[in-house]
């Protein structure tokens, strides 16, 4: 052993140190640039090209952008900004390189770092359309300038050839750029584009640029054309007519911010007319804002640093928090609302059923990581707070019987919220909620370190039996839940926490509940949020999380998925900090048993179906056995097809989009019924119905 160790350190010496030149960091490392190498990942890729246009649109020189999936797997930006510039670039004179190579080959380049080209800018690590180039095993990018188009085309980062000048098209665009990408099979775990990830981020650009153009395009419905053998990207065919037989989609919004909110609330009943809207300057920094007030119980505030979502918040949310709470609170004493003169309304009494969206813009922003989640400004508190002091208090005076209106609701919210807490003392008087009484129920694991062990959420006592004897001991936790838990949509705290089995995952899980998804984590804050500091004194502890992984493992039919749908909600709602640290799984049981002689196998949807009977051949009877529980497979079946980690394929829960996920929930699980039944016509074609 020691002889190996010296021999080790002599080996270690200069060339054991890898220099990596241009774009091969990049490649060797991606998730280091894009997060990771899934789904997500890959359509990030799209992201950071659309953030360039989106920077030359905030500078006031695009007003349209279109975004393509093409028929043969390559996505493509098009803006009408000013075009990249293709002149030789200073620095890179021997040999001479185009401003427009070095911009798609240097990591760090780009026209971002001084004030004069961009005065704001979401981009400003300088990565992203040269970690796409390096990411795609074929890029294409032109850059037109006063007509003249100028291409250059790369293979897996490296430029296949000089940057070739076109001629002056009569009527062509005049300027703008086009990137042309396919992500390398070699690097992403998938390359295909999901039209649903993508529609989120555009709709949600449109919005927060108000009068800004993006239009989609999705020629992979179109019949497939001729392949090229050469190489070249394929284009769709016009059919007879002459029209691209092309899915569109154009996103624009003159309303902006409150064009968000009211899309945000469709599903919501609103208690104000229209939201309120206001923007002002100040310091050098634009403050955008919409909000209203709903009839929900939860308050859901999403938040843009120069149109980056900051999910994590920041310091423009608690200017904002602070400024809201104080104002409400000045108000209602002002207006005589109080009962009582020492009468004081919390943070979270203020915020409920609050659709806020934030959009500020910042010269130099300072985000925590590159994922550009949370803004650490100071500054940006202080002008936050000060102009949305200003703005709603101005607002209030303005209309006193809106004020009213939102005072009345949050009064209405404090008294519900004593009754909550005066519920979780009882609870907790009789160890209901106490980590250190476990619910009977559960089938705790013998691992102590939550490192690598699960909890399965099982629907039925029967199933959790099953399961109770089918799982590994040692990591593995069984909880049964019966029935179907509450909507916590539609529901308050007390309502919530007088729930048995809501309580018995909250027990088993151990963190204690929280806010929903902005953060702040104050449900129970009397004690001294009054003063709008916007700092709660809320239970949701992740350190405490019992479990490294969530497990929700349901029956493959429609109450399955109502009941994955109630877990999630109450997850999304009142433990969103479990889906962001990607906690949360949903089991994938099998939906059919094939069987011929003692040859048995499994099919976990109506294809692998198809296919696993072909593979069986026609030589001899299948049995073949549909699985409509969990319950119906014996404790060893459960653990080989759904529960055993080295055959099992569960799904990760990932939030890609805060605020499409929040209108999502609300559509689904809340009261208002059309846009359900919209949603469900609209969806209805890709449904497994189960009959």
């Amino acid at each position: 052993m020691a002889d190996e160790a010296a021999k080790q350190n002599q080996e270690y010496g200069a060339s054991q140190i890898q220099v990596l030149r241009g774009l091969e960091a990049v490649r060797k490392r991606p998730a280091m640039y894009i997060g990771d190498t899934s789904s997500r990942g890959l359509h990030h890729l799209i992201s950071e090209v659309v953030d360039n246009s989106i920077d030359e649109a905030l500078a006031g020189h695009c007003d349209e952008i279109t975004v393509t999936l093409h028929i043969d797997g390559s996505a493509s930006v098009e803006d009408n900004g000013r075009g990249i510039p293709v002149d030789i670039h200073p620095e890179y004179l021997d040999p001479p390189k185009t401003a427009m190579e070095v911009v798609m080959t240097v990591l760090h380049a780009g026209g971002k770092f001084d004030k004069d080209s961009y005065k704001v800018s979401g981009g400003l690590h300088g990565v992203g359309v040269s970690v796409v180039n390096a990411l795609s095993a074929k890029c294409q990018v032109t850059s037109i300038r006063d007509g003249i188009p100028n291409t250059q085309g790369y293979e897996r980062g490296i430029p296949t050839g000089p940057v070739t000048r076109g001629t002056k098209v009569k009527g062509g665009k005049k300027n703008g750029t086009i990137t042309r990408f396919v992500p390398d099979g070699e690097i992403f775990q998938t390359v295909d584009f999901k039209r649903g990830m993508v529609t989120g981020r555009l709709r949600e650009l449109a919005f927060l640029n108000k009068g800004l153009t993006i239009i989609l395009r999705d020629e992979r419905e179109a019949p497939a054309p001729v392949e090229d053998e050469e190489g070249n990207f394929i284009e769709v065919e016009a059919d007879e007519s002459g029209k691209l037989p092309v899915f569109d989609e154009t996103f624009r919004y003159k309303g902006g911010l409150a064009a968000f909110v009211n899309y945000l609330d469709e599903s919501r009943t609103s208690i104000l007319t229209k939201p309120i809207y206001f923007e002002k300057e100040r310091d050098g920094i634009p403050v955008e804002i919409a909000f209203s007030f709903n009839d929900s119980y939860q308050d859901n505030i999403h938040s843009y640093v120069n149109n980056i979502n900051t999910i994590e918040g920041g310091t423009h949310i608690s200017g904002f928090k602070t400024a809201l709470t104080r104002t409400l609170n000045n108000y209602a004493s002002r207006a005589g609302l109080f009962k009582k003169s020492n009468q004081r309304l919390s943070g979270d009494d203020c915020r409920e059923g609050l659709t806020a969206v934030i959009s500020i813009k910042v010269a130099e922003p300072q985000f925590e990581g590159q994922t550009k989640t949370k803004l650490g400004n100071s500054e940006v508190q202080g002008v936050v707070e000060t102009v949305t002091g200003e703005m709603i208090n101005d607002y209030l005076e303005e209309n006193p019987a809106v004020g009213r209106r939102i005072i009345d609701k949050a009064m209405q919210a404090q008294r519900a919220r004593e009754a909550a807490r005066k519920a979780k003392d009882l609870i907790r008087r009789k160890g209901a909620l106490e980590s250190g009484t476990l619910p009977g129920k559960l089938a705790d694991c013998s691992r102590r370190d939550p490192e690598g062990t699960e909890l399965y959420i099982v629907e039925g006592d029967s199933a959790g039996g099953s399961a109770k004897q089918g799982r590994d001991r040692r990591f593995q936790a069984i909880l049964p839940l019966r029935g179907k838990i509450l909507n916590v949509e539609k529901a308050r705290l007390d309502k919530i926490l007088g729930n048995e089995e809501i309580r018995t995952l909250i027990t088993a899980i151990g963190t204690g509940i929280g806010n929903p998804a902005n953060g702040d984590r104050d449900l129970f804050d009397s004690k001294g949020d009054g003063n709008g500091n916007g700092n709660g004194n809320g239970e949701f502890n992740f350190e405490k999380l019992r479990y490294g992984k969530i497990i929700i493992m349901t029956d493959a039919d429609v109450d399955g998925a109502h009941i994955r749908t109630l877990l999630l909600t109450f997850f999304y709602r009142y433990m969103v900090e479990l889906i962001q640290n990607g906690c949360v799984y949903i089991a994938q049981p099998p939906l059919y048993q094939l069987k011929k002689g003692k040859q048995i196998m499994y099919a976990y949807d109506e294809d692998e179906r198809e296919r696993k009977v072909k593979e069986m051949g026609d030589n001899g009877k299948i049995s073949l056995q549909r699985y409509k529980g969990l319950g119906e497979m014996n404790p060893d079946q459960l653990w080989s097809t759904t529960m055993d980690p080295e055959k099992r394929t569960v799904l990760q829960v990932n939030i890609n989009d805060a605020a499409e996920a929040d209108r999502l929930f609300s559509v689904l699980m809340g009261d208002v019924v059309a846009p359900r039944r919209e949603f469900i016509e609209k969806n209805a074609k890709y449904a497994n119905l189960d009959v």
